[in-house]
């Protein structure tokens, strides 16, 4: 991987401590968490913001990469492939909202590399091929949509970034999609029933909740001519599959990635050993470049979904002969101003263009 500088002599153990202190509160400034416990102390939130816990934690494992000179390996499962919901998004295939999360996550490692010279690598594991048949995206747009990413990701300036899918796993060489899916499930998930347990018990219940939630909004399309409730049980039902085959992949990468910090785009609680990591402002605190469309208000972008784009009069932009993004101007501009990330603050902006509530269990 080009850029990362490999070959630095090692820091001294004071000075390693140090710059993973540093490195670990640049990742800290995009974080995905549960918020601040502050107001009830909430089971997995954070007692106060910044938070020395989640400092210290994400710290630990970047710290044995400066010891010892190496570049900082990140893996982040992400960028599954589009919504099959076209209300959602632009088409099936990345568009600038994926490219300036691609962007960011290059300049994030652009930023390590000036606090630790042997930089970064930043291994994005394209979970799509995954769970494709239980979120309803064809094979091959999971196909078209990584191989558009992986020309994205080779224009970006500080080269640290790359693309890692099942079919980059030599044991699964050969095989039927359904194959692979199979094989992943077999060799590394935990039981269906199991994984129910813990959503009952309440251990996985704000993820299923969301997943839950996806998926109806995937669903929920004019050519869909059942009822709501059908399609909320459904929803439910392939949540379960979409959370397993998640797990099955993560449990699959920290084989394959050991002793990489590990990203990922939901929400983490404190201290986790997995760090919660935003992609860019959007109108909602889960909404992903693959779930909505970038919108251009002023030189800053902001994802929303389609249709939110287009009820604010947003302008659509092609590049390439492809949709690209949208742009407000006027009166919708100076609104999409005033908002920001509804993770950290709720304004006019983000309540009218985010959903109701998520399907209820």
């Amino acid at each position: 991987m080009s850029g990362t500088g490999a070959g630095t002599a090692a820091a001294p153990p004071s000075g390693a401590a140090e710059r993973a202190r540093q490195i670990a509160g640049l990742l800290l400034e995009r974080r995905r968490g549960t918020g601040s416990g502050r107001t009830g102390r909430l089971p997995g939130r954070c007692e106060e913001l910044p938070c020395p816990r989640c400092l210290a934690a994400q710290a630990a494992p970047i710290e044995s990469f400066v010891r010892e000179g190496r570049p900082v390996r990140l893996a982040l499962p992400a960028f599954p492939g589009k919504s099959p919901n076209r209300a959602k998004v632009l088409g099936r295939l990345p568009d600038l909202a994926e490219e300036s999360a691609l962007r960011f996550l290059d300049d994030l490692a652009g930023r390590i590399r000036r606090i630790h010279p042997p930089g970064a690598e930043l291994v994005i594991c394209s979970d799509g091929r995954v769970f494709s048949d239980a979120v309803g995206i064809p094979d091959d747009d999971i196909t078209a949509y990584h191989r558009e990413l992986r020309t994205m990701v080779a224009s970006l300036p500080q080269g640290a970034v790359s693309l890692f899918t099942l079919e980059d796993v030599p044991e699964f060489a050969g095989l039927r999609h359904e194959e692979m899916r199979a094989r992943l499930t077999e060799r590394h998930a935990v039981p269906l029933e199991e994984l129910r347990e813990r959503v009952r018990r309440g251990e996985e219940l704000h993820l299923y909740r969301a997943i839950t939630r996806f998926l109806f909004e995937d669903g929920n399309t004019p050519a869909y001519k059942g009822s709501r409730a059908a399609l909320q049980r459904d929803a439910r039902s392939r949540a379960y599959v979409v959370i397993q085959r998640s797990k099955a992949w993560g449990d699959f990468l920290a084989g394959r990635f050991p002793g990489a910090v590990r990203l990922s785009i939901h929400p983490q609680p404190c201290a986790s050993e997995k760090f919660g990591i935003r992609l860019g402002e959007a109108t909602g605190s889960w909404l992903t470049p693959w779930h909505g469309v970038a919108v251009d208000v002023g030189g800053r972008l902001v994802l929303m979904k389609r249709t939110q784009a287009e009820s604010l009069g947003g302008e659509l932009v092609e590049r390439d002969g492809r949709p690209s993004h949208f742009v407000l101007r006027g009166p919708a501009r100076t609104a999409a101003h005033e908002g920001r990330d509804s993770a950290h603050r709720t304004t006019p902006f983000t309540r009218a263009a985010a959903n109701g509530p998520a399907p209820k269990e």
